[in-house]
């Protein structure tokens, strides 16, 4: 069974991701090793369910998902050999490094989701077409701003939190 037939979903890159984290909320309610009569079973299940959710919740990993079941995931983890990618990776990375506010980091979380949805119409193409090589080389892509996703949203968070932190605050 696929991660996609587990959650009740079509094999797409394109999902509900609501309704993947209300099944999932489902399966791992139904499956919990509290209410299990075989604990070490449904460990194992909840295990599964986790690691299907996992695979599905993010574009990239859902489309190396995606590449998996159609045996083409293989060297994923090689570098990007796009030049002018990696200049622009680079630039984003510099700007990542350099963001003093919140603003900054509004602008640039802005340009690192309009650079997913690009790739993630790359990778339709490229999957349809069966071009596999594209495919896996859209998903480091992916993958790489993914990455940047996470890390901004980490800059972030520690803007926030260095804002509410005040030497006059009463403890």
């Amino acid at each position: 069974m696929s991660h996609f037939e587990l959650f009740n979903l079509p094999e797409a890159l394109d999902i509900d991701l609501a309704n993947l984290k209300a099944n999932f909320l489902k399966l791992q309610q139904q499956y919990h090793p509290d209410k299990a009569e075989d604990k070490s079973q449904a460990l194992i299940k909840s295990s599964e369910i986790n690691q299907a959710y996992k695979a599905l919740a993010n574009v990239d990993s859902r489309a190396a998902y995606l590449l998996a079941l159609k045996k083409q995931d293989h060297n994923l983890d090689q570098s990007i050999n796009d030049f002018e990618f990696l200049q622009s990776a680079l630039e984003i990375r510099e700007q990542l490094d350099e963001a003093i506010d919140t603003e900054q980091l509004v602008s640039l979380k802005k340009e690192v989701n309009q650079w997913i949805e690009s790739l993630v119409r790359e990778f339709k193409l490229d999957y349809t077409e069966q071009d596999w090589a594209e495919a896996r080389d859209t998903v480091r892509k992916l993958r790489f701003f993914q990455k940047v996703m996470n890390d901004i949203d980490k800059v972030e968070d520690r803007l926030l939190d260095d804002e509410d932190f005040d030497l006059d605050d009463d403890f």
